[in-house]
């Protein structure tokens, strides 16, 4: 972080807020990027005092956040924290509907502290079918492990970078004071404001599938489709028929003479035997 300081001042580092201007619009200019590209992005800050402003711009321009414990595996495992927001959703669908009712007062007190728990981690991200585009970290030598994880998976992090932070692990940071309430909510806000902003620029879901009429989202995806409405119509093929064969026909020919044979003979002998 020595290149984002301007001096250093009985002790206390002063960083420079010209490369800080700087950074953050390059952050604004990929996270809108991203945006604009249909992903969404994951807002990461577990101090306490910071909680609220990070809330509260992730909930105002659309983006998930992480305001508790960082779950390992949030991002590497995604698939059981799929499960688990899952299991959230089910909770709170049961006891919304009267669903638990029924259950003793144990089981339903078990149920609550249940979706109290999953609710209190995965608020934030209840939302979340995918991974997302971006993350955005707060203080990324706190939020070590979600850098890490995030590294991995080759998603671009977004951090506030103070002087004690190690930037290699960071693709884009902006140098700024991660403990200042102040100098958070100002770096924050222009982030969400990004977002908000490239959320409005994006066309509405309806208008993107009216124009292409197609509902992949690849273009190899929508060629094929165009080349199925293009190829005629087979005609439908009708079922072979199976050639009878002569030692078939023979062998119920003569299961039905047998059949015919057996009652005339059987009337013979009742009739030779009144005879009698």
């Amino acid at each position: 972080m020595r290149k984002y300081i301007f001096a250093a001042r009985n002790g206390i580092h002063v960083i420079d807020l010209k490369k800080t201007h700087a950074l953050l619009k390059d952050a604004q200019e990929v996270v809108r990027e991203k945006v604009t590209g249909g992903e969404r992005v994951l807002f990461v800050c577990t101090k306490r005092q910071l909680r609220q402003i990070v809330e509260e711009e992730a909930e105002r321009c659309g983006a998930f956040y992480v305001t508790e414990r960082w779950l390992g595996g949030m991002l590497t495992n995604f698939q059981t924290i799929k499960k688990q927001i899952r299991r959230l959703k089910e909770l709170e669908r049961g006891i919304e509907e009267g669903a638990y009712e029924f259950y003793t007062k144990k089981e339903q007190l078990l149920l609550e502290r249940e979706r109290e728990k999953l609710n209190k981690y995965l608020v934030g991200v209840k939302d979340m079918g995918r991974l997302p585009g971006a993350i955005f970290v707060v203080d990324a030598k706190k939020e070590e492990i979600a850098v890490r994880e995030a590294n991995k998976l080759g998603i671009p992090v977004v951090a506030i970078a103070d002087t004690n932070a190690d930037p290699d692990m960071i693709d884009y940071p902006i140098p700024g004071n991660d403990d200042a309430i102040r100098s958070v909510s100002v770096i924050t806000k222009a982030i969400a404001d990004a977002i908000e902003m490239a959320r409005k620029e994006m066309p509405d879901a309806s208008q993107r599938g009216d124009e292409g009429g197609v509902t992949y989202s690849t273009e190899h995806g929508a060629q094929e489709v165009e080349e199925q409405k293009d190829r005629p119509k087979r005609p439908k093929r009708r079922p072979k028929r199976r050639r009878p064969r002569p030692e078939a026909i023979a062998q119920v020919k003569s299961t039905d003479e047998e059949a015919k044979a057996e009652p005339a003979a059987e009337k013979e002998d009742a009739e030779s035997a009144e005879e009698e």
